[in-house]
């Protein structure tokens, strides 16, 4: 037994199955134990993102007598709905009502400024807790694998999207938007984010609560062109019906296709099911289709393009030799082996060349290890489970993209974050976690991070940091500008 699964068990000794002197009583057909029979019972949920206040909001709901402390890194709350939607989807963010909802319940406690794994081991959590959930998303970037992917002018979506949102860590990115022509590699709701952001008319951002210092770098941006390149063809592409039609309509832009990779699309059609059918005949329209009078006018007056290329794959990034950074992308040519989502693409040997001066790759987030004790699984990068219960490792679960993958929308979170919820209750139930002794919860951790130096940020002093963000956006016609700097944040939460 490897020596992390033996510290891990020890963390975990207590959460053994425990059937002595257990009472049930069923109620809608769910088995719960009686309060007499358990302690109050201490969960936390590490990461405040959306899986982490889904998972907690079950919790709460579902256990009248659970107290649930959510553990976040950064000061501020709601991860990728702060950080990953796009400035111009202000409806994604209505959640953060119900996020904050959950964050005032009189059952849980938000802990910001936390970093496990760091200031705290998981280890330490499990003594001090009945469960913990791990929740914290996927912040790694996958690799594309290919030559010249470091030149300066290369950037992972996730941190260009994190660059114009006001992620910390990637608020000093400064991408050079020098270019005339950028290219995205990989076909998903990101990858067309990016491209209605560079395209944008600076007077649609300005209303958003995209950062200034990102709107005043977008408003001197040369980037004329945006090729969103995939390897597999119109019938795989990963994104939604939604985020293509804001392209297809995004003011002073036109499309830019090539009508020979969309050959017998048409005649697939019947066979795919509604959704993509919808999907791709909104691709066809736009590359085929003859525009109405309006639309041709509109298209000939614009002065900026995009464009999806199909049956492509980078094989190098080009640099420019006299000054380092990127000046093209080598692509190959596939064509696909087999059909439907399970078609492979596969080189026909053909290669060509792209111009260009930013490349941003989109081929998806990935999630890292957070505590050497926990298993982790480094080719699916994700914690090994099962419907949330972390394999080997008594009282320890996840959810959201640590526990499938980067896949899905807000709603797929949800729903799999209740599912880890609904294992843990579970476990309560049958008796497989000891809930029968009293746990510290954040009583037990106060300390040690006090020992430790590390002040956490309450939900209200949260609020705080949330009424300046809102007022200084008020004073530039924004929803909010955020605050950039974790210090800054710090100092306003504590005034």
């Amino acid at each position: 037994m490897s020596s992390r699964l033996v510290t891990l068990r020890k963390a975990a000794a207590l959460s053994v199955l425990w059937t002595s002197g257990r009472r049930v009583n069923r109620l809608n057909g769910v088995v719960t134990r009686s309060a007499s029979s358990v302690a109050n019972q201490k969960v936390c949920v590490v990461g405040a993102g959306p899986a982490g206040f889904y998972t907690a909001q079950h919790l709460l709901k579902a256990c009248q007598d659970v107290q649930v402390d959510i553990y976040e890194r950064l000061p501020v709350p709601f991860g990728l709905v702060r950080f990953g939607v796009a400035p111009d989807h202000p409806e994604v963010k209505n959640v953060i009502s119900t996020f904050t909802q959950t964050a005032r319940h009189s059952r849980c406690c938000y802990y910001g400024n936390v970093n496990v794994g760091k200031d705290v081991s998981v280890a330490e959590l499990m003594e001090a807790y009945h469960a913990v959930v791990l929740s914290y998303g996927a912040e790694g970037n996958r690799s594309v694998g290919v030559p010249g992917e470091d030149l300066d002018g290369v950037y992972p979506a996730k941190d260009f999207v994190g660059w114009y949102n006001g992620l910390p860590s990637n608020s000093e990115l400064n991408p050079g938007l020098d270019c005339e022509t950028a290219v995205i590699l990989g076909q998903g709701n990101v990858a067309l984010d990016v491209a209605r952001i560079l395209l944008s008319p600076v007077d649609l951002l300005k209303k958003t609560d995209i950062t200034q210092r990102s709107l005043d770098a977008l408003a001197q941006s040369h980037v004329r062109r945006v090729l969103i390149v995939g390897r597999r063809g119109p019938l795989q592409i990963a994104c939604t019906i939604k985020e293509l039609r804001e392209m297809v309509n995004l003011p002073d832009t036109k499309p830019e296709m090539v009508a020979s990779e969309f050959e017998g699309v048409a005649e697939a059609l019947k066979d795919v099911p509604r959704p993509r059918k919808r999907l791709t005949e909104l691709m066809l329209k736009t590359a085929l289709g003859p525009p109405l009078e309006k639309e041709r006018l509109r298209r000939q007056a614009a002065s900026r393009s995009w464009g999806l290329r199909f049956f492509r794959s980078p094989l190098e990034v080009l640099a420019d030799p006299d000054h380092g950074r990127v000046a093209g992308v080598r692509l190959a040519v596939n064509r696909l082996e087999g059909t439907g989502d399970g078609s492979k693409a596969v080189p026909t040997g053909a290669v060509e060349t792209v111009d260009c001066g930013l490349v941003i790759t989109s081929i998806g987030y990935k999630s890292l290890p957070i505590d050497p004790v926990v298993p982790f699984d480094p080719r699916k990068a994700i914690v090994p489970n099962t419907l949330g219960r972390v394999k080997q490792a008594a009282g320890l679960y996840c959810s959201g993209w640590l526990k499938t993958g980067p896949i899905g929308v807000i709603a797929t979170t949800m729903n799999n974050s209740f599912d880890t919820a609904h294992s843990v209750i579970e476990d309560i139930n049958a008796g497989c976690l000891d809930v029968s002794s009293a746990k510290p919860g954040s009583t037990g951790i106060g300390p040690l991070l006090d020992k430790r130096g590390v002040k956490p940020v309450s939900f209200s002093d949260w609020e705080k940091i949330n009424k300046e963000e809102t007022r200084r956006g008020e004073a530039q016609g924004k929803p909010r500008e955020k605050l950039l700097d974790v210090e800054e944040m710090l100092q306003m939460a504590r005034t």
